[in-house]
């Protein structure tokens, strides 16, 4: 009873995370607590070998709560995930993928090569890189980038590019090791020639418990330019991409989906598309008065600009932009941001689709869902379709 009433108090009450949590989340908290509780009654009044036992059992019942607990949440394959190891190695860019083709029709059509088509890999690669904070100095970790199966040919061709941002907190391993993505790419390039996009995962948080909210600020640094300028710079030299907008996406979970989201809105020159994962309405710390005051230099009128609804109405109207906006059946309030950010977009010319992933809320289960189901949706925009 301990347990469900700390839960109910500090999600439904105090809403302390932000977030909705699942029943069955919910559930594996209570039995850790009742698990943990009857260990430590057992610890006094009893013999010798209840108290060993006892005392054996806390960290027992400990690590199944948390079992429980991620296989609702869908966060960790293994302990490596768990405390923060990045399965990655560095990503070797050989020297004929770093030819940039600006400008190149890079629909599907226009890159088959001419004559025997090439051999194309059964699986992507998957690697770590540095993507330096030229301009920015913003104190980024370690880029991840996937490069689909056709881009590891002996003469790729300009390729479309997502962005892929994770939550927070979190690293940008999160969005292949807990998301999927790799795993999603392949599958989409097994069906497509080996064609899918270059995705790269960059840090836009500067550490696990940081939130820029994807904005220059004094007092949490330059994450908006090391995002559009730093990595689109380093993309532009060292990738064979597109040099057309609407080749270009971006894909994001929690806090990652609200920059998405801040980014497809105020700058369809450079997003064609975003695929947003359990978005909020706009950046935010979860306290307005604290935002306005730390991430806008104590500006509303800086803070409301930078919301997606009026970023909006001040682009409308949007001539090639496709937007999808996912959130768990059982995360009401997210589920309700979803299609206010759809609402807002269709009215500005946006075609946009709202998703509900069934039975899961706020967690990692959503974002592979999303990610399968409405990634087709933005791959007809970024030229990749049938």
């Amino acid at each position: 009873m301990a347990g469900w009433f700390l839960v109910w108090l500090l999600t439904d009450v105090l809403d302390l995370f932000g977030v909705a949590l699942t029943p069955v989340t919910t559930l594996w908290t209570a039995l850790g607590f009742g698990g943990v509780s009857l260990a430590v009654a057992n610890l006094f009044r009893s013999r010798w070998w209840r108290k060993l036992i006892a005392a054996v059992s806390i960290p027992v019942f400990l690590v199944a709560a948390f079992c429980g607990i991620n296989a609702d949440f869908g966060a960790y394959r293994n302990l490596n995930d768990a405390i923060g190891v990045v399965p990655y190695k560095a990503l070797d860019l050989h020297s004929e993928r770093g030819q940039v083709i600006a400008g190149t029709d890079w629909r599907v059509s226009a890159n088959l090569p001419a004559g025997d088509p090439p051999v194309v890999p059964q699986k992507g690669e998957v690697g770590t890189v540095h993507i330096p904070a030229t301009v920015s100095r913003f104190p980024a970790r370690e880029a991840v980038v996937y490069l689909p199966p056709i881009a590891l040919t002996a003469n790729p061709p300009a390729l479309p590019v997502l962005y892929a941002l994770s939550g927070q907190p979190g690293a940008p391993a999160d969005m292949f090791t807990a998301g999927g993505v790799a795993s999603a790419m392949d599958a989409f390039a097994a069906t497509h020639g080996g064609y899918a996009p270059i995705v790269v995962a960059p840090d836009q948080l500067g550490g696990p418990g940081r939130n820029p909210m994807c904005i220059d600020s004094h007092d949490y640094g330059n994450s908006e330019t090391y995002l559009l300028t730093d990595v689109r710079n380093w993309v532009r030299s060292n990738l064979r991409v597109s040099g057309d907008p609407a080749g270009w996406g971006v894909f994001g979970y929690s806090q990652g989906a609200t920059c998405a989201v801040q980014f497809a809105s105020s700058r369809p020159d450079i997003f064609g598309s975003a695929l947003a994962s359990s978005s909020e309405l706009g950046p935010t710390l979860g306290n307005e008065e604290l935002t306005i005051s730390t991430g806008f230099g104590g500006s509303k009128a800086a803070f409301e600009k930078a919301q997606p609804a009026a970023q909006f109405v001040a682009h409308a109207p949007y001539h090639d932009s496709v937007m999808v906006f996912g959130a768990g059946a059982n995360d009401a309030k997210y589920s309700a941001f979803a299609r206010k950010l759809s609402e807002d977009a269709m009215r500005a010319g946006v075609h946009a689709e709202v998703l509900s992933s069934p039975g899961t809320a706020h967690d990692w289960k959503t974002v592979r869902y999303v990610l399968t189901h409405g990634f087709p949706v933005i791959a007809e925009q970024l030229g990749l379709g049938s």
